[in-house]
């Protein structure tokens, strides 16, 4: 019998020291994916802060004189996009395409090529370019370049762990960082978890979802604890609303769903074709010539072309000028074009925002609708413009639901994602993410498969 309880002690110890080991393994696996997602909250607030200082420069000049667009505005495009030639040519657009196709690469095979996509360097330069352009006018965001930047800072923590460190994903890793990081940039948490599961990633969520919830948390409560529990949006009315309401989300959803397609083609067509320009002079002449456009598109025709699109959104949502002029829709849809196709940085998620809430802002002053109703359409036209873009009904609708906490319209956002997803597929059937990520793999990679079940 002491034989046996013997055995019975040495078991249970050797139960006890594995289980142990196993302990320590996961919290030293957590703590990188800890590490991240403070520094992309901090990273993400730091940004938001400078591109409200860009943006807040560029109301100055209109202002003080709108004619000085005609000068800053070429200065700050070339700028921009030599600063991304010069230092990070992938450093240019989004971001989110980067990290699609840094994700595809994250195998140990072509680990080396995806510093290319993801690095302090890109991170740098992603900001200073990006920050150039909102200086001058350009109708840009910031959301898509903080994922990026969030994808960069999670992938060089997992560089600089010691050898000895349990080993942890880089695809994983990359794709937490980039949840994260859109979490931070909207202050919205359910869009960055459904973002990662709807666009990003093709493994099972088992896999990671510890790490994506607490990382999607740790980033949103740093941006919090700096900037406060803020909206992207705020509290639009949406109570009492019509009970045909319904009809008017559906015909919003479906011009913004193909407006949405048809705006992202359009840039496709654009890199086509300057894709073959032989002398640098030509990328020069494009980069004056989309900024003279936006220069005099806001000086004859309307300044609120310029910029991101936010104070076009919240004046549509909480003050009593709601309607729009025919034009702005147009307007809105057309900047990213010359904006966007530059080569410089900058993110084409808030200008589809924006673009989708003029174009329900303006339905609703056809249908003489009451502000509630009017409410609803403009937050349905960004659901949907946004998802003929991106083609993530899911995630456009959480994240307009979250940046405007109006639970009780739900079902109306998700029936615009729906019906834009679906509309968007006449133009095209792959998201515009999609097109660029294989641009980017084409470029780094060539004609070589990759092989995604190379898992490192």
């Amino acid at each position: 019998m002491k034989i046996i309880g013997w055995l019975r002690s040495r078991g249970k110890k050797g139960f006890d020291r594995i289980r142990n080991e196993k302990l320590k393994d996961n919290l030293l696996q957590a703590i990188p994916f800890w590490i991240g997602s403070l520094l992309t909250g901090l990273v993400a607030v730091f940004y938001t802060k400078l591109f409200g200082l860009a943006e807040r420069g560029t109301a100055y000049i209109i202002h003080w004189h709108m004619w000085l667009f005609f000068i800053v505005t070429p200065v700050c495009f070339l700028v921009a996009w030599w600063l991304v030639k010069r230092w990070a040519p992938y450093a240019r657009g989004s971001g989110i395409p980067q990290v699609m196709a840094s994700i595809e690469l994250a195998t140990p095979k072509y680990n080396d090529r995806v510093n290319k996509l993801l690095s302090l360097r890109v991170l740098i330069v992603k900001v200073a370019s990006s920050l150039v352009m909102a200086l001058g006018g350009g109708i840009v965001g910031r959301e898509g370049p903080t994922i990026q930047i969030a994808g960069s800072i999670f992938r060089k923590i997992n560089e600089w762990l010691p050898s000895w460190w349990p080993k942890i994903s880089k695809r994983n890793m990359i794709m937490t960082g980039a949840a994260a990081g859109l979490a931070a940039a909207f202050n919205t948490p359910l869009g960055g978890i459904v973002f990662a599961v709807e666009e990003l990633t093709r493994t099972h969520i088992s896999y990671f979802k510890t790490a994506l919830f607490t990382a999607v948390i740790i980033a949103g409560l740093t941006a919090q604890a700096m900037l406060g529990p803020y909206l992207y949006l705020g509290y639009p009315d949406v109570g009492h609303l019509s009970g045909m309401i319904f009809f008017g989300v559906a015909l919003v959803a479906l011009p913004a769903g193909l407006a949405g397609a048809g705006m992202a083609q359009c840039i496709l067509k654009l890199f086509r074709w300057k894709a073959g320009f032989k002398m640098q002079r030509q990328h020069v002449f494009y980069v004056i010539g989309c900024a003279l456009i936006v220069a005099g598109l806001a000086f004859f025709v309307d300044e609120r072309v310029l910029g991101s699109g936010k104070e076009l959104m919240t004046t549509s949502l909480f003050s009593t000028d709601k309607y729009n002029s025919w034009y702005m829709p147009i307007l809105r849809w057309a900047g990213p074009l010359f904006s966007f196709t530059t080569g410089a940085s900058g993110g084409v998620f808030a200008p589809a925002l924006s673009a989708g809430a003029s174009m329900g802002a303006t339905i609703a002053g056809w249908l003489h609708l009451g502000g509630a109703d009017t409410n609803l359409l403009v937050l349905a036209g960004m659901v949907a413009f946004l998802t003929g873009v991106t083609r993530t009904p899911f995630t456009s609708a959480i994240l307009v639901l979250e940046m405007t906490d109006r639970h009780n319209v739900i079902f109306h956002l998700m029936l615009a994602g729906m019906i834009s997803s679906l509309v968007a597929m006449i133009i095209d059937k792959h998201s515009f993410y999609d097109h660029l990520k294989y641009q980017y793999l084409r470029e780094i990679v060539g004609d070589e498969v990759i092989d995604s079940s190379d898992k490192d």
